[in-house]
């Protein structure tokens, strides 16, 4: 299946699953690596990032806990840029080692309102996980981006958790608008 439609807009294939997978594993040993003797919370950015998040929870072995926190800011295929916190973080963040693990990285509204909200409450360390970036598309640095999956340039892709207008997230593969 290597083209799709989704309502009125056509996708081809961009990153297959296999590939999605292997650099899931090399982004899971790294995190192995560096919280080795920690126990850091993940914290997944709901709805985009839950397959992304199972599949790199699958390659964690160090001890962990894990959390959500549901974000929405797009309206179609861009973002509003107005960010509505439908459910909130854990608070019991102080001393902790956070990682957040985004689907997608684009504007960065998004991220820097959660990252906003995690470092009210003090944590240790907080890191940035994301499976997709596009460096093209951010508004200001997130110095806190720390884990990237794919650099991608600034389309609009549906799959994998991602979603346009809702349908679309339960693909295996990524695709992106043609």
């Amino acid at each position: 299946m290597n083209k799709i439609e989704i309502h009125d807009k056509g996708f081809e294939i961009f990153l297959e699953n296999e590939t999605i997978g292997k650099r899931t594993r090399l982004i899971g040993i790294q995190l192995n690596v560096d919280y080795e003797e920690k126990c850091p919370i993940f914290i997944g950015v709901l709805n985009g990032s839950f397959l992304f998040m199972a599949d790199l929870l699958k390659e964690i072995d160090i001890a962990c806990e894990v959390g959500f926190i549901r974000v929405a800011s797009y309206k179609g295929t861009e973002s509003s840029g107005q960010i509505k916190e439908a459910f909130g973080l854990p608070e019991d963040l102080e001393g902790r080692d956070v990682i957040i693990v985004e689907d997608i990285v684009d504007t960065g509204l998004t991220l820097k309102y959660i990252l906003e909200k995690v470092n009210a409450q003090k944590p240790a360390s907080v890191r940035v996980c994301s499976l997709l970036f596009k460096p093209a598309a951010l508004l200001q640095p997130i110095e806190e981006l720390t884990y990237v999956g794919f650099e991608i340039p600034n389309e609009f892709v549906v799959g994998y958790g991602l979603d346009y207008d809702g349908l679309g997230r339960n693909l295996k593969d990524i695709y992106r608008a043609i």
